[in-house]
C-alpha cells in the first residue's frame, strides 16, 4: 500500500504518464524480510513489469530500495532505467544543509544503514538519528489510522530521545505519508517532515527526459496489480486517485 503515496505524487506531477502498479500484498511487510528474499521478490516483480512494456521502473518501497536497488541496476539497467526512493530524498536533504536529521523506517531500511551511508557522503556536516518503527506499517495496513491506537504508537516511537533535537524528519517508508499529519502534529508542526513523493516524482521526470521517454499524453488507463487481493487496498487506492481504479490480482509467485 505504501507505494500508492508515490504513485499519487507521480500522477499529480506527471499527468501524461500511464502507471502500471504492482503491490506485493502477499509478502507484506518487506521490512522484516531478509535482504535475499527482498531481492528475489524485486527481481520477479521487475520481470512482471517489463512484461507489461514498462519504459521505466520505480522501486516505490524503501526496504526494497535499500536491499535490491543495486542488484536490479546491475541486472536490468541496460534494458530499462531503474530509480529508487532513497537517492532522490538524500539529494533533497543535502541541498537543505540540515544540521541534525531524523529518519524513521522499517527494520530492514534502518539496519541496512543506507540512509546513514548516503547522507554521510552527500552532506558530511549533517548528523543523522535513525530509528526503526516496525509497528507503523502493519498498523496502517490494518486501517488503524487517525485513532487512539495509532496516536499512541506514533507518540511512543517519536518520544525516543534520539529524535529530541532534530530539525527535520525523513519518512523512510512510503507508508508513512498516510500518517504524516499525525507525525507533524507530534512535533507541533515545528520541523520539516520529508517524504519521498515530490523528490521521486521530480527525479522520475528528469530520468524520462534524459532518455527521451516523456509522454505527452497517456497511452491507456492506469492499472493496479496486487499479489493478494484485499478490500482495504482498493479502498485506499480509490481514496488516493479519487475514482474507480482498474485493480487486478496477479499471482506471479506460482
Amino acid at each position: 500500500m505504501g507505494g500508492l503515496t508515490v504513485a499519487h505524487a507521480i500522477r499529480q506531477y506527471l499527468p501524461g504518464e500511464r502507471i502500471v502498479y504492482f503491490g506485493d500484498t502477499a509478502h507484506l511487510p518487506y521490512g522484516d524480510k531478509s535482504e535475499e528474499a527482498i531481492k528475489g521478490y524485486s527481481r520477479k516483480i521487475t520481470d512482471f513489469l517489463m512484461g507489461h512494456d514498462a519504459k521505466l521502473i520505480l522501486i516505490a518501497c524503501n526496504s526494497a530500495s535499500a536491499s535490491a536497488y543495486e542488484s536490479l541496476q546491475a541486472e536490468y539497467s541496460d534494458r530499462v532505467p531503474i530509480i529508487d526512493v532513497i537517492n532522490p530524498v538524500v539529494e533533497y536533504v543535502a541541498s537543505r544543509n540540515f544540521s541534525t536529521l531524523g529518519v524513521i523506517g522499517t527494520k530492514r531500511t534502518i539496519t541496512s544503514g543506507t540512509y546513514e551511508k548516503k547522507i554521510r557522503e552527500a552532506s558530511p556536516s549533517t548528523t543523522l538519528a535513525s530509528l526503526a518503527t516496525p509497528l507503523l506499517v502493519p498498523m496502517i495496513e490494518e486501517g488503524f489510522i487517525f485513532d487512539d491506537i495509532s496516536n499512541a504508537i506514533i507518540r511512543t516511537y517519536l518520544s525516543d530521545r534520539r529524535l529530541e533535537k532534530i530539525s527535520a524528519l525523513i519518512l523512510g517508508c512510503t507508508h508513512y505519508p498516510i500518517i504524516r499529519n499525525q507525525i507533524s502534529k507530534f512535533f507541533n508542526f515545528e520541523i520539516e517532515v520529508i517524504d519521498s513523493g515530490r523528490p521521486v516524482a521530480s527525479r522520475l521526470k528528469e530520468t524520462l527526459e534524459k532518455h527521451d521517454l516523456l509522454s505527452n499524453g497517456r497511452s491507456g488507463d492506469d492499472i493496479f496489480f496486487v499479489s493478494d487481493y484485499t478490500d482495504y487496498f482498493e479502498k485506499i487506492a480509490r481514496m488516493f486517485f479519487e475514482s474507480n481504479i482498474n485493480l487486478q490480482k496477479a499471482d506471479i509467485w506460482s
